[in-house]
């Protein structure tokens, strides 16, 4: 199924760069300059770049129908996640941009910078109808390239302006940037935020999402989220059958602890690429019971490594996830965190003028 030979990863997620026979892509090898291959020379690995490309979409909200997800609409700022997180199911998509999602999905990034002026445009059509949008289901809205780019804060600008609602999901403390602008959409029943935490563990993080800023650096921005009165939930988002299921009456008494008004949870998802990716980092970080992970993987997908069935693909079945359903929903009864974020508002939503220019009446 893959072509191209395992490279060096300092820093990064993926242990390799294979591309998917499914489109027949050419291999890709690690970016690299002069200092790398002195690096080679003096017995050190190279370190791979990042890079961003531009990318002028000619819309920027991305429809879908799925059963599993409480939301039609959505925005990624971003393609490919510097995160380099190895479970996320988004590293498919970068094929289409003839990238591996490997190494290529945490280092050949995409940025939108047009999206606010497409925003813009597209809620300007008389027949739009609000309705949710969200960020950061696909790609984190809050990954580092957003600290030079500044695309999700622009996009915010739009929905505020506007009043529209928005369900915003990352790992990333870095959106306390912009609590300005979310504490304002919060007093309009405009806004729930989502903070993604998969471990307490700082070594496991590090290895498994090695970009994504310190789980408790997540859990002060879940708490600085609740200060400033924003509906705030933490997703335990993968749980991970014998590497973090562990912890899951720990991480949901440390997020209750930090303010959390709810939480969710998301089963351990390998679709496509995904999969042999995650065999590889197991055999890399996990030897010992590798076996027995993807086992129990397994089991809760039906005999396979994944499948993308409607209303199970995201909850798994089997006793392994019945088991661990009934471990969150018992821990999250004994803090009190049963009850889901309420429903945003949509019906205060005001078209914008589509020059940008405000109505003189």
């Amino acid at each position: 199924m893959f072509q191209c030979a395992m490279v060096t990863n300092i820093g990064r997620g993926a242990a390799h760069n294979k591309t998917s026979s499914r489109f027949g892509l050419p291999e890709r090898e690690v970016d690299g300059d002069w200092l790398d291959e002195q690096r080679l020379i003096d017995g050190e690995p190279p370190r791979l770049k990042t890079s961003v490309t531009l990318l002028k979409p000619k819309t920027i909200i991305s429809y879908n129908k799925s059963p599993d997800i409480g939301f039609d609409r959505s925005i990624n700022p971003f393609a490919g996640c510097e995160h380099g997180c190895i479970y996320c199911y988004a590293r498919p998509s970068h094929a289409y941009h003839d990238l591996s999602p490997g190494l290529d999905f945490e280092s050949r990034l995409f940025a939108k910078p047009s999206a606010a002026a497409l925003l813009r445009t597209e809620l300007a059509k008389p027949n739009y109808r609000a309705a949710p949008i969200a960020i950061g289901t696909n790609t984190d809205g809050y990954q580092p390239a957003e600290r030079e780019w500044g695309i999700t804060r622009s996009i915010l600008e739009i929905l505020l302006e506007t009043r529209h609602p928005l369900y915003l999901t990352t790992k990333s403390d870095r959106l306390l940037r912009d609590i300005d602008l979310l504490a304002q959409m919060a007093d309009q029943q405009l806004v729930a935020v989502a903070i993604s935490i998969t471990t307490l563990d700082a070594d496991l993080a590090r290895r498994l999402e090695p970009r994504a800023p310190h789980p408790q650096r997540r859990l002060a921005a879940v708490r600085a989220l609740r200060d400033a009165g924003i509906p705030v939930q933490v997703n335990l988002s993968p749980i991970i059958p014998d590497i973090t299921d562990h912890e899951i009456e720990t991480l949901i008494a440390a997020a209750s602890s930090a303010g959390a008004h709810a939480i969710s949870s998301i089963l351990l998802r390998l679709p496509h690429e995904v999969a042999p990716l995650f065999r590889a980092w197991l055999a890399e970080h996990f030897p010992d019971r590798a076996a027995k992970v993807m086992h129990i993987v397994q089991e809760t997908q039906g005999g396979r490594d994944y499948q993308s069935d409607f209303f199970t693909r995201m909850k798994g079945r089997g006793i392994w996830a019945d088991l661990i359903r009934q471990r969150v929903r018992k821990a999250c009864q004994r803090h009190n965190l049963i009850t889901p974020l309420a429903p945003l508002r949509c019906d205060l939503f005001t078209p914008p003028s589509p020059s940008g220019q405000l109505s003189l009446f």
